[in-house]
């Protein structure tokens, strides 16, 4: 039996389904799994596309980021399949037996309505230790042909082939996938027929409409998807490569839209669907991804109808939030074309006749490319053309990065910015072969007399300066924390790192034991810096902890790696790496005319542990004091055995706070430091500035 076009839409492309099958397909259980009446007979093997999917431990899995490999094993997964189950020896025996041989072992589970807990239990009562792949949308699962679990997809990576797809091994023991990996690991061609699997069905419901997907109207559907997710980036102005803007221009890009769609990069915002909820989420909700895909493989079809698209008319604003009530003028820095830059500090003065509460600021940049960051912050007096590092600034006033849109304060927050003085920069430029001149406006929004705000907005950043990646590895951990000492409302979360970041997971463990998601990016990207607020603020009791945890590529699969030979430590430059992530919020007691200065200081005392602290038991040994010259690890090598005072052989918090008292304070623009308290609150007419880290 042939495979059809409509089943190619639907993904069929690999696998020819029977009548019997399919009725167990679209009738199957709701847990999307039925017992198969006859078996699929299978088609030749198919090209693979590029895909990128979160793990059970958040973690990104991108199956083209393994083409230095020999041969990529994907088993079809679903909790609780009997197959799944008796294969379990066997699949980790075959990942044991090709460890070091270019060998990447994986699941996939497309199943409907599978959550990551119910599936780490039944991988672990089956014994199988292998990433499985979370396809929610069936979008994967439906393009590798999948139908049943329990079925082995092995992958040759040099032209991104199916080479076998059936069971591990056949009914008479035959062992099918041993004998594909050890062709493709010895660089032979698989002689393999494929062979029926013999797990239960999973049912695809979209398969169903396969053919409807010719039906989709560009003109009602499409076009307005594209219009409220993709053109605001993709016009003239915007941020985006190429217009989206017609049909004709959708269109050609529509292979491109298709597999940025599969890998997850666009609309690149990075937080996982399954942890937090958030403000401004810009992803493409699940039925938009599924339109968009299965209209691609349907030929992309104009339709009927005037092209809406062609009615509006798209040109980036200048501002996004409008006019500014202040533009700042940043100096212009001209840009070499190649070379390692010093980060610049300029101050601009701040002319204004009297104090303002800030209410959002966004950045105007003329050439993007060449921007790392921008952070800013208010200073207490006029520098202007001084070069003023960040450890002297008072409140944060936001920043710029890849991607970043503007700093819109929570309602009913703001940061007060007096009248005096000016605002600090740190500007870090990146060289990318063509000599350029940077020059950036900074615009600020303030809130109209008699409508200020009632809260203070204050931003602390975890940081780590002990930060180790060793050369080579591709998923290297680094876990900080901060406890607070104070009830607090928490706003938002900026996660930060270089171009090894590879993925962070932020959470709160509360006083009593329990530990709560707030925030996952299962694949960190350099070029997109989002600031995720929450949809619902966060209380956070006194004693919880904030806790971030890192995973760093320093890999040759990590494509924006500039040397996977070399180990890494914290640094300022690109090549180098931090591990940083700002919270955003408020402390509960504290209002703009009752000002806690005391909670920041007391914040900022405990982030020491929380840096050097890597098992999180409340004391460091010396065997968690790591990294390179930055931070203060060498002195306390150095005096460990002085500083432990009760001579147990480890640190404790008193004795961590009094050597912290003979350390230097650190200059410049290194995240080593602790963030300033804010000062005593003033006069109603000259309120305090809000504290925080300095970025």
């Amino acid at each position: 039996m042939t495979t059809t076009r409509k089943a190619r839409i639907a993904g069929f492309g690999a696998v020819a389904v029977t009548v019997a099958d399919a009725a167990l397909v679209l009738g199957g259980s709701h847990h999307g799994l039925a017992r198969a009446a006859a078996d699929a007979p299978l088609a030749a093997p198919a090209t693979v596309d590029d895909f990128m999917l979160a793990d059970q431990n958040l973690l990104a899995r991108q199956l083209y980021r393994m083409a230095d490999d020999k041969a990529v094993v994907l088993v079809t997964y679903a909790s609780g399949d009997a197959a799944i189950h008796a294969d379990a020896k066997a699949l980790m025996a075959l990942k044991a037996d090709f460890a070091g041989k270019g060998v990447d072992v994986l699941a996939v589970d497309s199943r409907i309505g599978e959550r990551r807990e119910a599936v780490i239990a039944d991988a672990k009562a089956a014994g199988l230790d292998v990433p499985i792949l979370f396809d929610y949308e069936q979008l994967v699962g439906e393009e590798l042909g999948v139908t049943r679990a329990g079925e082995v997809i092995v992958i040759d990576p040099r032209t991104w082939t199916v080479a076998y797809r059936g069971p591990v091994t056949g009914p008479g023991g035959e062992p099918f996938v041993r004998q594909a990996l050890d062709a493709l690991t010895a660089g032979r061609k698989v002689a393999l027929a494929p062979h029926a699997a013999r797990g239960q069905v999973i049912a695809f419901p979209e398969r169903a409409r396969a053919g409807t997907f010719a039906t989709i109207s560009y003109a009602r559907t499409i076009a307005p998807i594209i219009q409220a997710k993709c053109a605001t980036c993709h016009q003239p102005g915007g941020i985006g490569p190429m217009p989206l803007n017609t049909y004709e221009q959708i269109k050609g890009f529509s292979p491109m839209i298709r597999e940025v769609i599969r890998t997850h990069r666009m609309p690149p915002y990075l937080a996982d669907e399954t942890v937090g909820a958030f403000q401004d989420d810009d992803r493409l909700t699940p039925t938009q991804m599924k339109t968009l895909v299965h209209w691609i493989d349907a030929g992309a079809p104009r339709g009927a109808g005037e092209d809406p698209l062609k009615k509006v008319a798209f040109k980036a604003p200048d501002w996004p939030l409008g006019k500014p009530d202040i533009v700042l003028d940043i100096p212009a820095v001209k840009i070499p074309a190649s070379g390692v830059l010093d980060y610049q500090h300029p101050v601009v003065a701040m002319t204004m006749p009297e104090g303002r509460w800030m209410k959002a600021t966004t950045f105007r940049i003329s050439d993007r490319q060449v921007v790392h960051h921008i952070l800013s912050g208010t200073v207490d007096v006029d520098h202007q053309g001084k070069d003023f590092n960040e450890s002297q600034w008072g409140a944060s006033l936001g920043g710029y990065g890849p991607g970043r849109g503007s700093n819109v304060q929570p309602t009913d927050t703001g940061v007060w910015v007096p009248a005096a003085g000016g605002v600090g920069f740190q500007n870090h430029y990146t060289p990318y072969g063509k000599e350029t001149t940077e020059k950036t406006e900074m615009g600020l929004y303030f809130y109209k007399k008699g409508e200020e705000p009632k809260y203070v907005l204050r931003t602390f950043l975890i940081f780590d300066f002990s930060i180790e990646i060793p050369a080579g590895e591709e998923f290297h951990k680094e876990t900080s924390y901060v406890e607070f000492p104070a009830d607090a409302i928490l706003y938002g979360i900026t996660p930060h790192a270089h171009v090894r970041g590879g993925s962070t997971q932020v959470s709160i463990l509360y006083p009593n034991g329990r530990t709560e998601a707030l925030l996952a990016l299962p694949r960190y990207n350099f070029n997109w810096q989002y600031e995720y607020f929450l949809k619902t603020p966060l209380k956070v009791p006194a004693g919880s902890k904030i806790l971030a945890r890192w995973t760093y590529d320093n890999s040759s699969r990590n494509p924006g790696n500039p040397d996977p030979t070399k180990i890494v430590h914290m640094g300022e430059q690109t090549s180098q790496e931090m591990m940083a992530t700002y919270l955003h919020y408020r402390w509960s007691d504290e209002t703009v005319a009752h000002q806690t200065p005391e909670h920041e200081k007391a914040l900022g005392a405990n982030l020491m542990m929380g840096i050097l602290d890597d098992n999180m038991d409340g004391k460091i040994e010396f065997a968690e004091l790591k990294g390179g010259a930055q931070g203060p690890v060498a002195m306390l090598k150095t005096y460990f055995a002085v500083i432990d005072a009760n001579k147990d052989g480890a640190l404790d918090a008193a004795e961590l706070t009094a050597a912290a008292k003979l350390m230097p304070r650190r200059g410049g623009p290194r995240p080593a430091q602790v963030p300033a308290a804010a000062p005593t609150a003033g006069p109603a007419a000259t309120p305090a500035a809000s504290g925080g880290a300095a970025r």
